[in-house]
């Protein structure tokens, strides 16, 4: 089932999260924030439907609920299933992930069930398998519409009586585990009648389902993406990119972005690393970047000025924001041909308190009336 909305907080059930205004670390409804920046900073952006997969990531964390997670390849699925695991009870014992869809078929159940020796072919000493390793915690299933129809039944099982029993051993074994499957396929449709997925597995796997939204439906997160991006590849490159021009910002979030956050941290390296410093210009983008017709779901508002970079050794603001004033009332004026009216309607400003600007910065002379 999807979780609806958080429920209104009541004053008198201590187990429901405090709101905004009973918890004074956080500016968030029903403490989503702090519970980010305890368990999930890697989930980085403000848009509803990010917020909304935070919400429910906090609100089953502490249970055992079965929890599967959709979304398009580069989402950040495996980012929620740490989360989870992090913010849960299990979070000192250990995290598993596996990737269905990178292990072969035939290698797939020993590696989840392991094997007893002699097993098969190879098999000379015996191996535990994934299910087994993560006792005590999580198991993470990537790629879970992946796996074929004889290792579903054998996973169904784990998930109704919460054993295993590896490959060639006759016995079974209890296993304490939290489940979280992630899938990038329509497994409802999948486990329609005469398709490839089984629908008692399926329901099994969705008791909790968690959407991740592609990064074109918020569009409105890449500004904190990118400037997070390129902060981090900087101290990993020893680089010192300082920002993004307005019109390289609007190409990047008029992108479609198919790779979603994982291209997007690809771009962001490769730029980083190969200009070095200043602002990524719309020549440093990708061509396909520079060349991609406009996402339709884009809602960027377009900026006036670069998005710049806190520096490590941080700034002073006073005297950056004085430099950008100076820049853009100069930039206004030369557009205007020095007409200080034409100028003074740029910048959004009254023409009077655009000439008293003139006059503090010794430019009273500069333009016409």
């Amino acid at each position: 089932m999807t979780i609806p909305s958080s429920a209104p907080s009541r004053p008198d059930d201590e187990s429901v999260a405090p709101t905004r205004s009973e918890d004074p670390d956080d500016g968030d409804e029903g403490g989503i924030g702090a519970f980010r920046r305890k368990h999930a900073q890697e989930l980085r952006g403000e848009h509803p439907a990010l917020l909304e997969a935070l919400d429910i990531i906090r609100r089953v964390a502490d249970t055992d609920a079965t929890v599967l997670v959709t979304g398009e390849s580069g989402t950040g699925k495996e980012l929620v299933a740490r989360a989870i695991h992090r913010a849960s009870a299990r979070s000192g014992r250990p995290f598993v992930a596996i990737n269905c869809g990178a292990v072969p078929e035939g290698l797939l159940e020993s590696e989840l069930f392991g094997h007893a020796k002699g097993a098969f072919t190879g098999a000379h000493t015996a191996r535990v398998g994934r299910f087994a390793q993560a006792d005590g915690g999580s198991v993470f299933l990537d790629e879970i519409g992946e796996i074929g129809a004889a290792l579903q039944v054998k996973l169904l099982r784990v998930l109704q009586e919460r054993d295993v029993t590896p490959v060639g051993d006759a016995r079974t074994y209890p296993v304490d585990i939290r489940v979280i499957a992630a899938t990038n396929r329509d497994l409802e449709a999948m486990s329609a009648p005469g398709g490839p997925f089984r629908s008692d597995l399926y329901y099994r796997l969705n008791v909790i389902q968690l959407v991740m939204p592609p990064l074109r439906e918020r569009a409105t997160d890449i500004p904190l993406l990118l400037a997070h991006f390129v902060e981090e590849r900087n101290r990993r490159h020893n680089r010192r990119v300082s920002g993004v021009t307005p019109e390289a910002m609007s190409l990047l979030c008029a992108y479609g972005w198919p790779g979603n956050v994982r291209e997007l941290q690809n771009v962001v390296e490769r730029i980083v690393v190969l200009k070095g410093q200043g602002s990524i210009e719309v020549r440093d983008l990708p061509e396909r970047i520079r060349s991609a017709p406009p996402n339709a779901r884009s809602t960027v508002p377009p900026s006036s000025a670069p998005l710049m970079l806190l520096p490590e050794d941080g700034i002073d603001l006073r005297d950056v924001l004085d430099q950008l004033e100076h820049h853009l009332i100069r930039q206004a004026l030369e557009r205007a041909g020095g007409n200080k009216n034409r100028a003074a309607a740029l910048l959004r400003l009254q023409r009077t308190t655009l000439v008293e600007k003139l006059k503090r910065r010794g430019l009273a002379q500069a333009g016409e009336d």
